[in-house]
């Protein structure tokens, strides 16, 4: 399969008269596209909703899309709740579901009105004190342990992860919760990320509907929701196949009708908490090609590094990289595409066959609309680039500034040697 950006090289020479690179670039059309597509997948669910996982692209711009695509938040920090609460979202709308929380995090979901998803069965008492009750809805994040398999494919392994509880815990905190005034309950689990699989999804839902009618039997609970929170993926490279959601929200509505209905839970709403699959195709790293390098290897340095997208030099991530002008030349260059971070890791592509690259060409660093900007970091001194957003009709906005040198150094407060430069 090809990869096309979803800009033009013309379109690009045009924005860079007026920002100047490296920046992310989102598509507003495609980001609209896709959460229509996934509200068909699942629009067979009366209750379903998509709680888009903030983390991945926390700009309020973005969020402000997605709500008006019908979206919630699912956040997992405080300042991930201001953002929802800042752009409109509130009530059901939110979702938070953290780990290791800090005090005053609940507190704050809570007066927002959204429903808390408790990682650890302890939690209840920390809940319980900081509001001085517990909620009438509340939410419990599941872990089966072991290791998540489909077919001889082993997926990830939630019994090495510090996310949810045991499935004897949950019988336990859903007696204690009831007990304490819950009426509504939610289950949530997250077993593996980043799948690209069809499978996946279905799979996991039939776990949760099965804990889900556990929980019932035993302990009389009202389970008004489960979410199946992440981890479909999406196509990196090009020879993948890209996950259909319209096949995967028709493999969850049989394992509903075959699970769930004949136990008298055919009204349960169905939630997802997707990143990834929601933004990472429809943003880009566009970076421009400053220096070559002609050691052992052939280098072609760019003017963005790891900061602005850090998943290759963090777990070795491929992101496909298209040389904007040149897509009908011959793939018949090797380099490393490095910036310029004190690390041997800041690298985003090692041995990568690409047409030859001039000083000046603008590369398209793909799949970077998730995990991409939100991952940045200020390491050797670098600033966070731009954000822009190109919008459906064509033009282009800018939707987050570049850091300067003073939002650098504003934070050294009283530092009159800094000055000059804030």
């Amino acid at each position: 399969m090809e990869k096309k950006p979803f800009v033009t090289k013309e379109q690009l020479d045009e924005i860079i008269r007026q920002y100047p690179t490296p920046f992310h670039l989102y598509d507003e059309k495609g980001i609209r596209e896709n959460a229509a597509r996934l509200r068909e997948a699942f629009s067979w669910n009366k209750g379903y909703k998509e709680y888009f996982a903030v983390k991945a692209t926390p700009n309020p711009y973005i969020l402000k899309i997605l709500r008006e695509c019908g979206c919630g938040t699912d956040c997992s920090s405080a300042t991930e709740l201001m953002l929802s609460d800042a752009v409109g979202f509130s009530g059901r709308e939110i979702m938070f579901s953290s780990n290791d929380t800090p005090e005053g995090e609940f507190k704050l979901a809570d007066q927002l009105g959204g429903i808390i998803n408790l990682d650890d069965i302890t939690h209840i008492e920390w809940v319980e004190r900081e509001l001085g009750h517990i909620p009438k809805t509340i939410s419990c994040r599941y872990n089966p342990g072991g290791l998540f398999q489909i077919s001889n494919d082993i997926m990830d392994n939630p019994g090495d992860a510090k996310y949810g509880m045991t499935q004897e815990q949950m019988v336990e905190a859903f007696r204690i919760l009831k007990e304490k005034g819950a009426e509504e309950f939610g289950i949530h689990a997250f077993l593996a990320s980043n799948t690209v699989t069809n499978e996946y999804y279905p799979m996991l839902a039939r776990v949760l509907f099965r804990v889900a009618v556990d929980l019932k039997e035993k302990t009389g609970a009202s389970i008004g929701f489960i979410n199946l929170s992440g981890g479909i993926g999406v196509a990196y490279r090009p020879d993948q196949e890209s996950n259909d959601i319209m096949v995967i929200g028709e493999g969850v509505r049989k394992a509903y009708q075959e699970i769930l209905v004949p136990a008298g839970m055919g009204d349960v709403a169905i939630y997802t908490e997707l990143g990834r699959f929601m933004l990472a195709p429809y943003g880009c790293l566009v970076t421009k090609a400053i220096h070559e390098k002609h050691t052992y290897k052939e280098y072609i340095g760019v003017d963005a590094c790891a900061v602005n997208l850090m998943r290759p030099a963090m777990y070795g991530a491929y992101h496909h990289i298209t040389v904007m002008g040149r897509e009908d030349e011959p793939l018949d260059h090797k380099y490393d595409v490095v910036g310029s971070l004190c690390e041997n890791n800041d690298k985003f592509a090692i041995d990568r066959m690409l047409p030859k690259i001039e000083m000046g060409d603008l590369l398209v660093i793909h799949d970077a609309g998730a995990h991409g900007f939100s991952m940045g970091y200020n390491y050797n001194g670098k600033l966070r680039s731009a954000e822009l957003l190109l919008k459906e009709d064509g033009t282009v906005c800018m939707i987050r500034r570049a850091e300067t040198p003073g939002d650098y150094f504003v934070t050294l407060d009283g530092c009159e040697m800094m000055e000059k430069y804030l």
